[in-house]
């Protein structure tokens, strides 16, 4: 399903789409978990993401042992 997004930048919006998560959980990832894909700026207001590495970050949340 994701394979027409991989290789490219995404915002913020289609990242949480991606994760299965809303934007403001989305934000909460990047701000406080230090395992999740850094974003990369392109310009002062356009913030983008891997699109490949938020699909390794959520597959490897499938796969590690929940946090207590």
């Amino acid at each position: 399903m994701h394979k027409q997004i991989a290789n490219r930048g995404v915002r913020a919006k289609e990242g949480a789409t991606i994760l299965g998560c809303g934007q403001s959980t989305f934000w909460r990832y990047n701000s406080t978990r230090p395992d999740f894909p850094r974003p990369r700026s392109l310009s002062a207001r356009m913030t983008v993401w891997d699109a490949d590495e938020l699909i390794a970050w959520r597959d490897s949340q499938i796969r590690a042992p929940r946090r207590s």
